[in-house]
């Protein structure tokens, strides 16, 4: 789907990050997603599912960086065939496969894995998707295999007035858990966290997107906020309440063990 064809009065806010050309999506940024993948200390020849895959650029990542062979599953046709042009591209296609499937029928694939990741993917599920979720994710690792999130944290007491103002603001069911919460859920689908760790949430903040998307793309992704006014009036909507909830959201990643 193309700008032209967005309606950003409605889509939901990462597709409007997208628009605006932002790349690093996740709640924690790029120094979140470095440090979930230290922990998993990934040898080469392991294999990892990749939910959401997108256009397969983090799961080619993680073929060039560590050998670890990938399958990505993406639910969109078009994300579907860019990914696997980058691919052919990058000169991985011995080591990366991204097929068209839902993550909600993981059972479709047969392979079970010694990691799965999923990056800011839970949280945009309700108390009962992310629960049958995890239980998927569950039956998708090698016993003893691990689990490896990047998800958006609430800090507090007020989870259900936090999830309001973001789905107002987002245009999607963002329900963030607590701390807590985000353990309790993986263990009642059999996934112990065996390490964690939460900071700010600093997605919109203009020093994290530098960080996350170097000068020239942050450069660019300012440029088209300050000159395009659909895209400036969402973007700045979201951050308004990511300013007020700034004390009571962040990020959460932690690894979970298959029990």
């Amino acid at each position: 789907m193309t700008q032209k064809t967005l309606n950003l009065n409605s889509v939901p806010g990462h597709q409007v990050l997208a628009a605006a050309g932002k790349k690093i999506l996740r709640p924690g940024g790029k120094a979140a997603t470095q440090q979930l993948l230290a922990w998993a200390n990934f040898k080469s020849g392991e294999t990892v599912l990749e939910l959401a895959a997108s256009f397969g650029e983090s799961a080619i990542a993680l073929a060039q960086q560590f050998g670890v062979r990938v399958v990505g599953v993406e639910k969109s046709p078009d994300s579907v065939v860019r990914a696997r042009a980058n691919i052919q591209a990058a000169g991985v296609a011995h080591l990366v496969e991204v097929i068209e499937g839902d993550i909600f029928q993981l059972d479709a694939i047969s392979e079970q894995f010694d990691y799965v990741l999923a990056e800011a993917i839970l949280t945009m599920q309700s108390p009962p998707g992310k629960a049958k979720l995890l239980r998927s994710i569950h039956d998708r690792l090698k016993p003893g295999g691990r689990f490896l999130s990047h998800e958006l944290l609430v800090i507090g007491d007020r989870e259900a007035e936090i999830h309001q103002a973001l789905a107002q603001s987002i245009r999607v069911n963002s329900t963030p858990l607590t701390e807590a919460h985000w353990i309790s859920a993986c263990d009642a689908a059999e996934l112990a966290v065996l390490q964690q760790q939460t900071g700010t949430m600093g997605l919109l903040n203009p020093t994290r997107i530098i960080a996350d998307e170097g000068w020239s793309d942050a450069a660019k992704f300012f440029w088209k906020v300050m000159t395009q006014a659909p895209l400036r009036q969402r973007i700045l909507s979201m951050r308004q309440v990511f300013q007020q909830y700034r004390s009571e959201l962040g990020y959460i990643v932690f690894v979970a063990e298959r029990r």
